[in-house]
């Protein structure tokens, strides 16, 4: 991996993991003093970031970190919510045993992180390697890896959303739920269940007033 790979990959972990917050300014100096790295490359650096929506770039005021747009988030949230209706209707009539204790483990691990130090960080992973998992077992694996590519905004917001009290746990009960309702193929109550898991608190009042200073305006 090239080092302008490297440094690219950094800074996209830091804004997605919130150590670099929205509206944060990254300045080229400081920057090219972190990395050990002129500023041409650094720029071309940057100018990827911009891109694929990591920053923004504004006059006078150089490459910000992007503020949330909650627009994008309910976009994805839709998205998703529209195909995993489906996928998992279709996904509950294939099911074999396998797929089931492959998703009963991972599940299994996800219930054990919560309540630990930096938890969000690891029950994040193991709720998209569920996710991932339903995609795959139904065939629809490339649909997912099409979602994560334009996730910048989405990714924060469930960062921060899940920073609710109890909310994992309360994430956690609707993964249960949803591979119960799959193994029972009770399809009809799959819908309503993944609308209020992906799409439930997206005009939260609560989390606007929370986190405002982090949101596009």
């Amino acid at each position: 991996m090239s080092i302008k790979a490297e440094i690219l990959n950094t800074l996209k972990q830091e804004i997605l993991t919130l150590a670099l917050k929205p509206g944060t300014i990254l300045s080229e100096t400081a920057l090219s003093e972190r990395f050990q790295i002129s500023r041409t490359p650094l720029r071309d650096v940057l100018k990827q970031l911009a891109l694929e929506s990591y920053t923004d770039i504004y006059p006078k005021k150089g490459n910000i970190v992007s503020f949330i747009d909650l627009e994008s988030v309910e976009q994805i949230t839709y998205l998703r919510c529209t195909l995993e209706k489906e996928i998992l209707k279709d996904l509950s009539a294939q099911l074999l045993l396998p797929g089931v204790h492959e998703l009963k483990e991972i599940l299994k691990k996800q219930k054990e992180v919560i309540g630990q130090e930096n938890a969000v960080d690891s029950f994040l992973n193991l709720d998209d390697e569920f996710h991932r998992a339903l995609y795959r077992l139904a065939g629809r694996e490339y649909l997912w890896t099409l979602i994560q590519q334009s996730n910048v905004h989405y990714l924060r917001y469930r960062r921060l959303h899940m920073l609710k009290t109890d909310k994992l746990e309360e994430i956690w009960n609707e993964h249960q739920s949803i591979l119960e309702l799959m193994v029972q193929k009770e399809t009809a109550k799959i819908g309503p269940l993944i609308h209020h898991h992906l799409r439930e608190d997206i005009h939260s009042l609560d989390f606007q007033e929370n986190f405002s200073e982090f949101l596009k305006k």
